[in-house]
């Protein structure tokens, strides 16, 4: 009796960022052939693009370049072309899941810290969550079945996050690498909605939660935080709430490393960062107060899972740079009204309710 052949496998390396640069595409608008004939490339060639076979990653850098300069100047919305690097961080991320490296410390989880944009693409591929920017954007007229988002096909999903869970499970608790590969792996777990999965994630992250209590900085500072908010996107709060608490309030080398964290998650520091050790600087250098206020006022309004970790770090940014409210009126009077919305509405911690207290304060008395 013959052996029923295994499904072909699609090649996904290329999935998210050319499903981006189709969206770019349509955004001047283009056709595929129109858009070929303007960069001078065979239609092959970008149909191969957009459809992740031919990664946009692969390409050399000088044609990357020029493409993400084209694109704009071809009338493509900004926004999109910004996209691509998280969406390239993506791609490799996933392929390197599906096709891990004989060493680990090669896998693209050990190699740098990745950013919430990354992890916005890599949710969009595994289970069709849009990013914040494009959650609402109407989708384009097309002919024939495309699909709505990069999502990979259902073995390769699989596969992916069993790999995740191995790697959290198996990557090393004292190497640098190590430690960041595992902390990695677990958060993207947490994207997998599946109840099998769900329950796994949720018994690691509980395993973990002793670090939850540490003070100051250490390598299990980045892994605590990491833990607190994936059990907060399953729906557990109160692991937040304790790491507030506990690793932040009055300790302020553990204030200094939150705004750091999220000076760079939130795409307010751009340089790259190989592991967590650059949370470490108590200047709080590397990046500027107001970009950050403004991201921190967007994703009050925009993440209502981590509302309470957006209201004490904003706090804490205001509190450690008591002139923004007068630097930055405009983002002073967006955050104004979302803090006041929260306090009438919102169901948040004691703690929670005096930073924001706290906040308004401030905003009130900026003039």
């Amino acid at each position: 009796m013959g052996h029923k052949p295994q499904p072909r496998r699609i090649d996904i390396s290329g999935i998210v960022s050319g499903y981006v640069l189709r969206l770019a595409r349509e955004s001047i608008p283009r056709t595929q052939t129109g858009l070929a004939e303007d960069l001078q490339v065979d239609l092959a060639t970008l149909q191969g693009w957009e459809s992740g076979r031919r990664p946009l990653a692969n390409m050399k850098a000088g044609a990357l370049l020029d493409l993400r300069r084209r694109l704009p100047a071809l009338g493509a919305e900004t926004e999109l072309v910004q996209l691509l690097d998280a969406a390239m961080d993506a791609d490799r991320i996933l392929s390197g899941a599906l096709s891990p490296p004989l060493r680990l410390e090669q896998h693209p989880l050990a190699e740098w810290v990745h950013t919430r944009a990354t992890a916005h693409m890599f949710a969009w591929a595994v289970n069709g969550t849009p990013p914040p920017m494009l959650a609402n954007r109407p989708a384009p007229r097309r002919r024939g079945a495309v699909p709505e988002a990069p999502i990979i096909p259902v073995q390769q999903r699989l596969d992916l996050f069993t790999h995740l869970r191995d790697v959290a499970e198996g990557a090393s608790s004292t190497s640098g690498t190590g430690v960041l590969l595992r902390r990695q792996a677990a958060y993207l777990t947490s994207y997998d909605d599946s109840p099998d999965t769900s329950a796994w994630t949720a018994h690691v992250l509980h395993k973990g939660r002793g670090a939850l209590s540490v003070h100051g900085w250490s390598s299990l500072w980045p892994e605590a935080r990491s833990t607190a908010t994936a059990l907060a996107r399953q729906g557990d709060p109160q692991p937040l709430r304790d790491f507030i608490e506990r690793a932040l309030v009055d300790d302020d080398a553990g204030e200094a490393a939150n705004l750091n964290y999220w000076a760079y998650w939130l795409g307010a520091a751009s340089r790259p960062q190989p592991s967590d050790l650059f949370m470490r600087d108590r200047e709080l250098t590397g990046w500027d107060p107001i970009t950050l206020l403004r991201l921190l006022a967007r994703g009050l309004q925009e993440a209502p899972t981590y509302v309470e970790l957006y209201a004490h770090s904003i706090w804490a940014l205001v509190h450690a740079h008591p002139w923004l409210p007068q630097a930055a009126p405009s983002v002073a009077g967006v955050l104004g009204e979302r803090v006041g919305k929260i306090l009438d509405t919102g169901v948040i911690s004691p703690r929670s309710r005096r930073d924001l207290c706290a906040v308004q304060y401030q905003l009130s008395n900026r003039t």
